[in-house]
């Protein structure tokens, strides 16, 4: 009788274990109600690679292949952390912002790879921003051209200090307008965040 009441009690408490296992295993499904807006956060900025500062004229003759107005290339890491806030996984589909350098906006940029978020996790996510002088030029004479001038500013002095100062960040790097997709089970929620950096 006390070998029969020991088994019992033992397989009452493994059943138990069991059952509080596979709730804990549980995720909650996905509504309108519980589905949170995770989080987008800029961790930080990186040159990944750096070129220093040149511009070279359309009148100079290069040694191969055909003279052009181009100009030093600089590639930006932007590393953000995307939390995901709700009991149940995430996906987002796609994420996109723009790239400000003091208050001139000069590039836009994004990625589109879909990302599972795990239940209460955060991810990281790096995305790259490649710029070039002469697109950098064009995009700050159209986008900040009037603010150049009234601030009595010149383009070349701007890029320059930009491309000669960017490895220390000694001017405010911007993340503006940035947009993130989520999903979740048929469920969407775009999420709005702006940073900067340092």
């Amino acid at each position: 009788m006390h070998k029969k009441s020991m088994l019992f009690a033992c397989i009452t408490v493994l059943a138990v274990v069991a059952f509080m296992a596979g709730c804990a295993g549980m995720t909650a499904k996905p509504t309108e109600k519980n589905f949170k807006a995770p989080t987008v956060t800029l961790s930080h900025v990186e040159v990944q690679t750096y070129w220093g500062w040149w511009f070279f004229s359309k009148k100079i003759k290069p040694a191969k292949g055909k003279p052009g107005n181009y100009g030093a290339p600089l590639d930006l890491a932007f590393i953000f952390e995307i939390k995901n806030p709700n009991d149940f996984p995430v996906l987002m589909e796609k994420l996109q912002f723009t790239v400000g350098f003091e208050e001139y906006d000069i590039n836009t940029v994004g990625s589109t790879e879909a990302m599972w978020i795990p239940a209460g996790k955060t991810n990281e996510i790096r995305i790259h921003s490649i710029l070039d002088a002469r697109q950098t030029q064009l995009s700050l004479l159209v986008t900040g051209g009037f603010k150049l001038k009234k601030a009595g500013k010149s383009f070349w002095d701007m890029l320059e200090k930009w491309w000669t100062q960017i490895p220390d960040f000694s001017f405010p790097v911007h993340v503006r307008d940035g947009s993130a997709l989520f999903k979740a089970d048929g469920l969407v929620k775009a999420v709005s965040f702006n940073a900067k950096f340092p």
